[in-house]
């Protein structure tokens, strides 16, 4: 009886084993595969992304002088104002110069009267030679101090060399200034001039790429270019970059270069920090993938491709810069390849994934 119920015992403990093993076998064969969303992997011709930290300055920036020594008599602008050529700045006092104007034309007049006068007798040979040139000299002479008189004295009126923007006064109205003393600045602000630097290595490998035929520069170098501002919108208006060093500054290494912009409304000031957009360039056959189907590793970094199959496999990937939410590929993947999107993290290696037939990124891939 009792060797019976160890038998039974025994039978029931084997098929319960069995069932459990054939369980797990089923539940293995049966187990749903993980749902991704792909990426459809396309190489195109894009824009070559060039952006740089830059400054703004005024395409003309004229200090205002003195140019007698006098003292100044009124202010006649409003300091920030904008300012148009040849207005009025600055009224230096005049007596003295006005006195000195007054000489000026009486010995001119003199010398004049006395050229006048000698000059029909030296025909007649009525006078010698050394007269005629004596009083020729002297009349020459009031005339050219006459003119010098004359321009000390419309010096008295300092008026602006160009149109722009005025600075603060550096001397107050009733200080003595001599004739060079600083008054003011102007900055002309239309056009402005945007200064930023190329790195030089940046500069070399746009080279290299346009020498192997995969960079196309535009007709003539002729590159457009934007800003961002401060407030973080991009300026209405155009500009044109027209220049580009050709030499590296030995002290920083970098390139430097120009553009310049209309700025009529006087929008874009002058000294203000802004990113500028150098737009021309285009990369041919260049790769982008979207930022979330990279992984950073130890390794380096890597996506994770799909087979027809649906199955998982690694792939480095060497990445240049980002533009918007994507990277620029170099090498590692050519076009065509499908790549995980979305549900990387638990992608593996080797594992068979499902990919949903309404996945939008492949959908929008495809289109």
């Amino acid at each position: 009886m009792d060797r019976q119920l160890v038998i039974t015992f025994v039978l029931l403990l084997c098929f319960s084993f069995a069932a459990c093993g054939g369980d797990k076998k089923n539940e293995q064969q049966g187990m749903p595969t993980m749902p991704v969303s792909a990426h459809t992997v396309v190489a195109e011709d894009i824009p070559w992304p060039t952006e740089y930290q830059a400054q703004t300055i005024g395409s003309r920036a004229v200090e205002v002088r003195a140019r007698v020594e006098a003292l100044i008599e009124k202010r006649l602008y409003n300091e920030g104002d904008f300012v148009k050529e040849g207005q009025l700045l600055f009224q230096l006092e005049r007596d003295q110069y006005e006195a000195r104007m007054q000489q000026a034309e009486a010995q001119y007049d003199s010398a004049e009267r006395e050229w006048k006068r000698i000059k029909p007798l030296y025909e007649k040979n009525a006078v010698s030679q050394k007269d005629r040139d004596n009083a020729r000299a002297a009349y020459e002479s009031a005339k050219a101090e006459l003119r010098q008189a004359k321009i000390n004295l419309d010096w008295c009126q300092v008026t602006a060399p160009v149109s722009g923007y005025s600075s603060k006064e550096n001397f107050t109205p009733g200080n003595l200034v001599n004739g060079n003393s600083l008054l003011t600045y102007i900055n002309q602000t239309d056009p402005i001039y945007i200064d930023f630097s190329i790195a030089a290595p940046d500069h070399m490998r746009r080279q290299n790429l346009a020498k192997d035929g995969r960079l196309l520069f535009p007709p003539e170098n002729r590159y457009k270019a934007k800003i961002r501002l401060l407030d973080g919108g991009i300026y209405d208006g155009e500009g044109y970059i027209t220049f580009i060093d050709s030499q590296v500054q030995a002290s920083t290494g970098v390139i430097k270069a120009r553009a310049v912009f209309a700025n009529a409304d006087g929008r874009i000031m002058p000294g203000q920090y802004v990113r500028l957009y150098m737009e021309g360039d285009v990369l041919r056959n260049a790769v982008l993938i979207p930022q979330k189907c990279v992984m950073l590793t130890q390794q380096g970094a890597q996506v994770m491709a799909l087979d027809k199959d649906n199955k998982v496999s690694a792939v480095p990937v060497t990445l240049s810069v980002p533009i918007g939410d994507k990277y620029l590929v170099d090498s590692g993947l050519k076009g065509g390849e499908r790549i995980i999107s979305e549900g990387l993290v638990k992608a593996r290696p080797g594992a068979v994934v499902r990919v949903p037939d309404n996945n939008p990124q492949q959908n929008a891939a495809r289109k």
